[in-house]
């Protein structure tokens, strides 16, 4: 359709200019013009025609020139750009007219021209927080060539980074906040002024102005350690200085008012606490040389308790001879001071095995008090099942002594193996000392049991004869015991209780007559009377009464198995005896 409108308006100027002619060549014939003139004329005409149409032709050209000088300058700066934007080359549709290739590579350049502007700006706009960041952590910047265009993904991991280093900065404030916390109150806790630069920034108001390096945030947490130890050495500082004024005021015997008072005073920064007890220590010091001699034996009374938890021998006790020096001045109380720092320090390291002895000590005590028990034959009139409970309860120690003391002896071995020296109770190693109090324990059970035996010898031989109703006399072994008897009327019978050798014995009368010593059975009216117990005396079975052994006591696992045997069987009698009581 176009083409044919630009035929036609060419067909139009060509009809246009055919009519001019020969209108010209009307007005020619009207006026008379000769040939020759007509011809000057006309070449006149088409020399104005063809001028004017190669103005046009040459304008167009230059046109046409413009346009394409404007195509390849377009399409060197779209390549430029392609390149710098990492793009990939533009494709040039070659069915295009000049015209229209013209202004397609003009749209392209402007867009491509656009982007890089918002990518420079944007560039522009992550560097500028980018490093605020980088400034505040000490952290590299991300790297993009100076001058050059951001590719979308160079663009996508700087903000990549800053996403990390934003996330880094606010982990680092915290803990940069925590540990300033820290610092502030462990200063304020040991009373520490702020000396050098950095722990002045760490402590000032103003935190913006700290810089959250790594190096930093290590060099805050150093302080933080550094602060830590310092507040271990006073507290530990402080904890020996009220020890040591503890000590004095107790030596020197000041009331609990004036302790309370100075207690309520010491309150502040550890610091302060330290200086003020190193005050009170000093002026405490004086007061000591002052009282030298009450001092001493007050030192001497605490040595004392410690060598009985330490359990020390007489010949341990008396080593230390500066203790019965009557020469009270400071070389003697140092002497004092150090041996009871080290009766400490020994009691400290040895506690676990010093509990452990004392408990077998009180499970041996207890046994102890059993075994006298057992001894007692007047323990048969208890009632209620005592007697049941109370072989219970012996059986259960007897056998827990020997694993406390299996017990005590490996403590003691580790401690010895560790420590390179042998551990004492009262001058003696463990189980000989265990060994020896069996040892004392048979002994005085034999002692005791020799002793009943002579003074039942001693009672029979002192026994005065008694007279019988036919002249004949019968000997006692025990004294005789009456009851009076209401069987016959009138009549008091003497019950008397014969010895086992004269119960079946004869006696003879004035006349040379024999007669069977009285034992018969008592009235009915005694046999009803109820019994005062009816328990068999078994009290010559005692376990340690009857156990004899050759061995020594030394052997004490021999030892106690043979015990364990003559007590069960004593628990056996025990047992059913007691039953029949409750029955």
């Amino acid at each position: 359709m176009k083409n044919r409108k630009s035929e036609v308006l060419a067909f139009s100027l060509v009809s246009g200019i055919n009519k001019a002619i020969a209108r010209l060549v009307d007005i020619w014939d009207n006026i008379g013009i000769q040939e020759e003139q007509r011809v000057e004329r006309m070449e006149a005409v088409k020399k104005h025609i063809e001028l004017l149409m190669n103005e046009m032709i040459i304008e167009e050209e230059n046109l046409k020139l413009r346009i394409l000088k404007n195509i390849s300058a377009c399409r060197e700066e779209l390549d430029i750009l392609y390149h710098e934007l990492s793009l990939e080359p533009y494709q040039i549709d070659q069915s295009q007219t000049v015209l229209q290739l013209e202004k397609d590579l003009r749209t392209k350049l402007e867009n491509l021209v656009k982007e890089k502007t918002d990518r420079l700006k944007e560039l522009k706009s992550l560097q500028e927080e980018e490093k605020s960041l980088c400034i505040d952590l000490c952290a590299t910047p991300y790297y993009i060539p100076t001058g050059s265009i951001p590719s979308h993904q160079q663009l996508q991991d700087l903000k990549e980074h800053i996403k990390h280093l934003s996330l880094e900065r606010e982990s680092r404030v915290e803990v940069f906040s925590g540990l300033r916390q820290e610092i502030s109150q462990l200063m304020n806790e040991i009373g520490h002024n702020p000396e050098t630069t950095l722990e002045k920034d760490a402590v000032c108001d103003d935190a913006d102005t700290f810089l959250l390096t790594s190096e930093n945030i290590k060099a805050l947490k150093l302080i933080v350690s550094q602060l830590e130890v310092k507040k271990e050495t006073l507290i530990s500082t402080r904890d020996d200085l009220m020890e040591k004024v503890s000590n004095l005021w107790n030596r020197l015997e000041f009331s609990q008012e004036e302790k309370n008072h100075f207690e309520n005073n010491i309150k502040g920064s550890l610091s302060v606490e330290v200086r003020k007890l190193q005050n009170e220590l000093d002026r405490l010091d004086e007061l000591k040389r002052a009282n030298m001699e009450e001092v001493i034996e007050n030192i001497r009374h605490e040595l004392m308790e410690y060598w009985d938890k330490c359990t020390f021998s007489t010949e341990q006790r008396e080593s230390f001879a500066a203790f019965y020096s009557d020469d009270f001045k400071e070389e003697l109380l140092i002497k004092h001071e150090e041996e009871l720092a080290r009766l400490k320090n020994y009691y400290a390291q040895c506690k676990v095995l010093f509990e452990a002895v004392n408990k077998w000590e009180h499970n041996w005590q207890l046994f102890q008090d059993f075994e006298k028990k057992a001894s007692d034959p007047n323990r048969f009139s208890n009632r209620g099942g005592t007697l049941l409970r109370e072989s219970k309860e012996r059986a259960k120690i007897q056998k827990m002594l020997p694993k406390l003391e299996e017990e005590i002896k490996g403590y003691i071995e580790a401690w010895e193996a560790e420590q390179g020296t042998p551990f004492f109770v009262k001058g003696q190693r463990f189980m000989d000392y265990v060994a020896n109090q069996w040892e004392e324990l048979k002994t005085q059970k034999e002692k005791e049991k020799s002793q009943r035996l002579k003074k039942g010898d001693n009672s029979a031989l002192r026994t005065p004869p008694v007279k019988r109703p036919h002249g004949g006399t019968t000997i006692m072994n025990t004294p005789s015991k009456t009851r009076k008897l209401t069987g016959t009327p009138n009549a008091s019978v003497m019950r008397t209780t014969v010895s086992s050798t004269s119960s079946n014995s004869t006696g003879s009368n004035s006349t040379g007559s024999t007669f069977h010593s009285v034992t018969g059975k008592p009235p009915l009216s005694v046999q009803k009377t109820p019994h005062r117990s009816r328990l068999p005396d078994i009290s010559h079975l005692t376990p340690l009464q009857e156990f004899k052994s050759d061995k020594p006591a030394a052997s004490y696992m021999q030892f106690a198995k043979e015990l364990e045997k003559k007590s069960n069987n004593i628990e056996a009698i025990l047992n059913s005896t007691a039953k029949d009581v409750l029955h």
